[in-house]
């Protein structure tokens, strides 16, 4: 293995700028900024409650450490600017998030929504049975921790397997995997062509929440809880 910081730096440069020229897309659609808009007012009502903004530090802060310690730690041992082909990026980019969604619903069914101290740490997130856009970060910070841990462990396991990853996959992985765990909990309300999927991903989550024995364990596709007959 090659500590590759150049392939380190562009998949970080790659990342930041890929986050925040989608987020700028996205919400040019009217539709859509107007559904952002309303979670923001959501945002600032449950912020004013005192217990939100003690465990949104804690958990933003074990995100940015856990991440951070992948990033210049780790991420350049596994990335690579070779040029691959598309396909191969596709296909990279689909083998982390199956795999990492596979190890995810393991522990959060059996783990999160198990016995003893797992179960109760997890149900502070069980706190919001209407989620909006702010309880994607009202997390405890040792599930924070352990969620970003399954991520980042997901992309060396598998280069391990199909050898490094090029800078553009790990970037697109990453994107993918923060932005559905906050679409997840975003009130969408747009149930009409070409948002029907997006409102019905969020309440299914929304489901989720209302009940900790409704299943719906996965975070990046509900597959594995159709295969296991979880979904709901």
């Amino acid at each position: 293995m090659t500590y590759d910081w150049q392939a380190g730096l562009a998949f970080l440069a790659i990342l930041i700028v890929a986050t925040k020229g989608l987020k700028f897309l996205v919400f040019k659609v009217p539709a859509l900024e107007a559904t952002r808009l309303r979670n923001m007012e959501l945002w600032a009502e449950k912020r004013a409650m005192e217990k939100y903004p003690p465990v949104m530090r804690a958990t933003q802060k074990a995100g940015m450490v856990t991440n951070a310690v992948f990033v210049f730690l780790v991420c350049p041992f596994f990335v690579t600017l070779a040029p691959q082909p598309v396909w191969k990026i596709l296909l990279d980019l689909a083998a982390i998030l199956m795999f990492y969604d596979f190890v995810y619903y393991l522990t959060h069914r059996f783990l999160f929504h198990g016995q003893g101290y797992f179960r109760k740490m997890h149900a502070l997130h069980h706190q919001a049975r209407d989620p909006s856009y702010i309880d994607a970060h009202y997390v405890h910070p040792l599930e924070t921790f352990i969620g970003v841990f399954l991520f980042v462990t997901s992309i060396p396991v598998m280069a391990m397997w199909l050898g490094p990853f090029h800078s553009v996959t790990v970037a697109l992985a990453f994107l993918v995997f923060t932005q559905l765990n906050i679409i997840n909990h975003c009130k969408i309300e747009l149930p009409y062509f070409p948002f029907r999927t997006l409102s019905w991903i969020t309440a299914r989550h929304a489901v989720h929440h209302e009940n900790m024995h409704k299943g719906n364990y996965a975070t990046i596709t509900l597959l594995y809880d159709k295969l296991f007959r979880t979904f709901s």
